[in-house]
């Protein structure tokens, strides 16, 4: 089970630097292991990605903007998607992760 967050390393767009560092900093800081996979660099990548996002996930106009997240071949959603998963503290759900095992203390 491998996380990618497919992502434009040049872009002009602000927004999409902010979004993308955003989902980047959530999983180094939470130590979830990723690997980015930059779109403007390998057109093979950018192809899957656009081929594996469900239809009804891809916008109305224009083509589905970085970051794109998913689980192996398991599409788990944009920026807007996790963002909200953050807020409701759902994250490891919407990556389709196992649950970590908790640390118990032993003097319990």
């Amino acid at each position: 089970m491998v996380i990618r967050v497919f992502i434009a390393s040049s872009t002009s767009s602000v927004l999409i630097k902010k979004t993308q560092q955003d989902v980047v900093g959530f999983l180094e800081a939470n130590r979830i292991e990723f690997e980015e996979v930059d779109i403007t660099m390998l057109e093979d990548q950018r192809l899957w990605m656009y081929k594996h996002i469900p239809k009804e996930r891809l916008p109305a106009k224009g083509n589905p903007l970085p970051p794109q997240i998913f689980n192996d071949e398991h599409y788990c959603g944009d920026y807007e998607a996790f963002f909200e998963s953050k807020e409701n503290n759902t994250v490891g759900s919407f990556l389709g992760l196992n649950p970590r095992p908790s640390v118990k203390d032993s003097n319990s």
